[in-house]
């Protein structure tokens, strides 16, 4: 599994995914909990179901019925969870290093 450069707007849509791994969620519902826009999220989900971070999904919905587009789901993967913790938890270490360091820390 590759490692990513975790970004500050990967690491928001990690803890987003993090708060009920096994939970699916479709990128407009995950941008809107991270705070993010879609047009930030789709790359970040793409990026993490590339390296096995996350497995997805297309429903399977009549559109016309439904009246909107299908949506595809997203799930961390165990893998993906492992890592998933490993970065935010590297994160938040770097972050107390550089606010004990009298740095900024974002």
């Amino acid at each position: 599994m590759s490692s990513l450069r975790m970004t500050t707007p990967r690491l928001l849509a990690l803890r987003v995914l993090l708060d009920d791994p096994e939970r699916e969620r479709y990128g407009l519902d995950l941008a809107v909990e991270a705070g993010l826009e879609p047009g930030t999220v789709y790359p970040i989900l793409v990026a993490f179901e590339t390296v096995g971070w996350l497995a997805s999904r297309e429903e399977d919905i009549d559109v016309h019925r439904e009246g909107r587009p299908r949506r595809r789901y997203y799930r961390l993967t165990a893998a993906g969870v492992t890592a998933a913790r490993a970065a935010v938890a590297a994160a938040q270490n770097r972050r107390r290093a550089r606010a004990g360091a009298g740095r900024l820390a974002w």
